[in-house]
């Protein structure tokens, strides 16, 4: 229902006078369609799923139509749709009915979702590009440039198994899918695989078997370097101009005109980023996602979904195959399996073994004899004789922990932390002789000034070696070998063969053409020493994603291991055995309660707002409540208000900005633990609060997080 107006309605169209909207509002009390009359001269455009432009408490908003109906449920007076925006149907029923599943699922508001999976409209695109796809079929011309012997065009219409060869259940997975089944597999991918055998020609393999079964496909990956090569597969196995990529870094009419060629049926198969999840590719019969523990497949925006659970959700809404695939297990996928939902797809351990490579863990044993304290430097002994001897023939990859030069600091003689005496913020050097500086507020605090808060020492540490550090100490101890950098602000998509040091943060690391000689893995205990629940299993996914990009039978140093403690993510690394350490994580959750063994959600606000919404919270019975907890909040003067506000970074401020201007806004937070059974009763409990508090315009927001990443 609209806003009852004075306005002249004109004619109301003969057939379907009323038009069912989903209106742009962010409100949560009103997360629901409003009708509206529809003129006759608009309703021919006025078609389900295209943009509106209708009269909604007093101004001009846009909405997309979901139905039109013959008559209304509303019995007064209807607002008339003052504007079609465009006649294309943009919102098509399975895209609508995924972002309600989607914002149900994480007690969200439908119009949060619909922003994120339909793009913004570009008229030229619209124009330009053809109504209808062309009148060749997919896979039929596919099988006639097999059968004239052009290069990179395999026939989906019978599939060769190819990568998927290395792996027992692989063939009969592919042949399900090309049958047009919907099997659901967690792909455990092989370390150092040649190109025509590595995840992003599997992917592509699986993408044809789904062509040849007549259906479409989707795959999102965590970045566009993963795009880059995933998009190369795509062209050598179904050749070129079938398939369209959707990434961030896409131009507003090159992207619309992509999405749009996958609307229009075009194309069948969208590969992209996190957004690519709602690419509405005609009979879909695949969805398909890569490291399924990396972070950015989590939406940071509300309703912070995440995207394993984005097309898992759509898989299941129109009967199509999942693939999740990644060198290591996420517990959700460790969970998802032992329900017998999804069925692991992985190598023998014999063939396993011989694909992984050679791990050392530097400073056991007789490094320690031998090398003395050189065996547990930030470079070991050890590490620099890999490093030295596969220079020789190519590059070599080392990967530190953070961005930086000395990005974090502690006294010399308690280890305590150093933080800063204004804000309390992290301290660090930000290039060699520079002084220590707070990278919230940007405090310089003098060497001869430090005095540690815990035991009165004036001698400083660095806890963690940045990238910029390490490429220092590792330029003068290997001279003669160009040193690239690759992390945040400037990451490398390749590097070639040429022995070459190679020095990248996790996520950052290039692939080198061939592989690389050998692999470091510096300042293990930082990684482990993360404050999150993942801490272990991150850790290895960090670690095992540098070290599948050695080439076959090659070292892999870790270095910085805590001495005299075998730990089960490090044990992992050595055995290469990622399915063992998620399958113990995930019992000693089960054991103690936590994710994903029960389901979660997360409450921020101020301590007022925070007691007032958990007394109008209506929690299903199995739920518990934990806290209120104090959640520290430290934000600049500009800063968006409220929990909302993101936690302020190296580059928030600078020096002049900070000084004296720090201000602190003291937040709270609650989590929410309940069965999984109880998962739909948790979301609607979450979902009726936020409406009831939206309704009666409370003061201060609640941030409502479903699956919380670091909650807990």
């Amino acid at each position: 229902m609209g806003d009852d107006l004075n306005d002249n309605v004109q004619r109301p169209a003969q057939r379907g006078p009323v038009a069912a909207v989903v209106v742009d509002t962010p409100l949560p009390h009103l997360d629901r369609v409003f009708e509206y009359a529809v003129p006759d001269e608009l309703s021919a455009d006025a078609v389900p799923g295209a943009r509106v432009r209708v009269r909604f408490a007093g101004r001009d908003l846009e909405g997309f139509i979901v139905e039109r109906r013959e008559t209304a449920e509303h019995e007064g007076r209807l607002t008339a749709v003052r504007k079609v925006v465009s006649p294309e149907p943009v919102l098509t029923p399975e895209i609508h009915a995924l972002c309600r599943a989607v914002a149900d699922r994480y007690a969200g508001t439908l119009s949060d979702v619909l922003r994120l999976a339909v793009p913004k409209r570009h008229a030229t695109a619209e124009r330009t590009l053809p109504l209808l796809p062309p009148g060749e079929d997919i896979a039929a011309s596919a099988t006639d440039r097999a059968a004239t012997g052009e290069p990179g065009s395999a026939d989906p219409l019978d599939v060769p198994p190819g990568p998927w060869s290395a792996y027992p259940a692989g063939p009969a997975w592919l042949r399900r899918v090309a049958g047009g089944q919907a099997p659901a597999a967690a792909w455990t991918a092989l370390p150092s695989r040649s190109p025509d055998e590595d995840w992003p020609e599997a992917i592509a393999v699986a993408v044809a078997a789904a062509l040849a079964g007549g259906r479409g496909a989707v795959v999102v990956v965590p970045d566009h370097r993963d795009v880059d090569r995933l998009d190369a597969a795509l062209v050598r196995v179904l050749g070129r101009g079938r398939h369209v990529r959707l990434t961030a870094d896409q131009g507003p009419q090159a992207r619309y005109t992509a999405w749009l060629k996958v609307r229009r049926g075009h194309v069948r198969v969208a590969i992209g980023t996190r957004a690519a999840a709602f690419a509405p590719v005609h009979d879909l019969g695949l969805v398909a996602w890569w490291d399924d523990g990396d972070d950015l497949l989590s939406e940071p925006r509300a309703p912070y979904h995440h995207t394993g659970v984005v097309l898992a959700l759509r898989a299941e809404q129109v009967s199509a195959a999942l693939l999740a695939g990644g060198f290591v297990r996420s517990l959700r996928l460790e969970a998802e399996i032992e329900a017998g939902r999804v069925v692991p797809v992985s190598a023998d351990r014999a063939v396993a073994r011989a694909a992984a490579p050679r791990v050392v863990v530097a400073g056991e044993g007789l490094d320690e004899e031998r090398d003395g304290p050189a065996a547990r430097a930030h470079l070991p002994s050890h590490a620099w004789r890999v490093a030295k001897d596969a220079l020789r023939d190519g590059p070599v990859l080392v990967q530190v922990p953070r961005r930086g030069y000395q990005p974090a600091l502690s006294c010399q003689d308690c280890r305590a932390p150093v933080r800063c005496p204004r804000c309390q913020g992290p301290v660090a050097v930000g290039s060699s002789g520079a002084p220590p500086r707070c990278r919230w507020c940007g405090l310089g605090l003098g060497r001869a000034g430090f005095e540690c808060q815990s035991c009165g020492s004036s001698r400083l540490r660095a806890t963690v070696t940045g990238s910029r550090r390490t490429a220092e100490e590792i330029g003068r101890s290997l001279p003669g070998h160009p040193v690239h950098t690759s992390g945040s602000g400037q990451v490398l998509a390749t590097v070639a063969a040429e022995p070459a040091l190679v020095i990248a943060t996790p996520g950052a690391e290039p692939v080198a053409e061939g592989g690389y000689a050998a692999v470091l893995l510096l300042d293990a205990w930082a990684s482990l020493d993360l404050p999150v629940l993942d801490a272990p299993l991150e850790s290895l996914r960090r670690w095992m994603a540098a070290a599948a990009l050695v080439r076959p039978g090659r070292t892999v140093v870790l270095a910085g291991a805590p001495p005299g403690v075998t730990l089960p993510a490090i044990e992992a690394l050595v055995r290469w055995d990622p399915a063992w350490l998620a399958a113990r994580e995930l019992s000693e959750r089960r054991e103690l309660g936590l994710p994903p063994a029960v389901r979660m959600a997360q409450l921020v606000s101020s301590r007022e707002a925070l007691e007032a919404a958990l007394s109008q919270l209506d929690l299903p019975p199995a739920a518990q409540v934990l806290g209120p907890m104090p959640l520290d909040a430290w934000v600049h003067p500009g800063a968006p208000a409220g929990p909302s506000a993101p936690s302020p970074g190296p580059h928030s401020a600078s020096p002049a900005e900070a000084d004296g201007a720090e201000v602190r806004r003291p937040s709270w937070h609650a989590l929410l633990r309940a069965p999984l059974e109880s998962t739909q009763e948790l979301t609607h409990a979450l979902a009726a609060l936020r409406s009831f508090r939206s309704a009666r315009k409370e003061p201060d927001s609640v941030t409502v997080r479903v699956d919380p990443v670091d909650g807990w």
